[in-house]
């Protein structure tokens, strides 16, 4: 997929807030500070479009970019640890809870962990709350450029042997860099796939 155009739509709290239309999300999310922004800019090739910080909790609502006219890219806030009040901290959860099991246009998670940290217990409540509500979603490792081949290995291992004990399969796994772009075209290539399915499905309701 070529990234044409891309920018700012609107943000919200709650699902009165959002857009009307139908095209089609794909919302990302993760811990705190896991790289997301970062992330983000770099598959749209603009630096600077979703705010990047050394502060964890800086997304605080649903940000909307629509890129190439055609889809969004849904910011979410991170979960996890976040230099923010506890009652902050329970906003984002519901806000992100209502979104995700409500949003009847949202194709895909995508769901960023840090490479360089053993299975997190808030990722995996995570996982398991999109199973549940049976909500499709992929991994996305970030930052792969920190770490060498050898602990790059060990730790996907872990996280596989992980989920393991409670999925029977796992979902689509991508290994990214927002510094080398290392994953960036695989995950564009996934959305533009995703795209001509939900259009092929529109199509046939028409």
């Amino acid at each position: 997929m070529e990234i044409k155009t891309v920018k700012f739509l609107t943000s919200g709290v709650k699902l009165s807030d959002l857009p009307k239309d139908n095209l089609p999300e794909y919302a990302f999310v993760g811990r705190s500070n896991v790289g997301k922004s970062s992330l983000i800019n770099k598959l749209v090739n603009r630096q600077g479009l979703a705010r990047t910080s050394s502060t964890p909790g800086k997304t605080q609502t649903l940000n909307y970019f629509v890129v190439n006219e055609s889809w969004y890219l849904v910011d979410l806030p991170g979960y996890g640890y976040a230099k923010v009040s506890k009652k902050l901290r329970g906003t984002f959860s519901k806000m992100i809870e209502e979104y995700i099991k409500y949003r009847k246009n949202l194709i895909t998670v995508f769901v960023l962990v840090d490479s360089r940290h053993k299975p997190q217990e808030s990722d995996m409540d995570f996982f398991e709350f999109l199973g549940k509500h049976e909500i499709p979603f992929v991994i996305v490792f970030t930052k792969t450029d920190k770490l060498n081949q050898s602990e790059r290995n060990s730790n996907f291992t872990k996280y596989q042997n992980k989920l393991l004990e409670s999925w029977e399969g796992l979902p689509p796994v991508f290994k990214t860099s927002a510094e080398t772009g290392v994953g960036v075209p695989e995950i564009l290539e996934y959305i533009e796939e995703n795209i001509r399915v939900y259009e092929d499905y529109l199509a046939s309701q028409s």
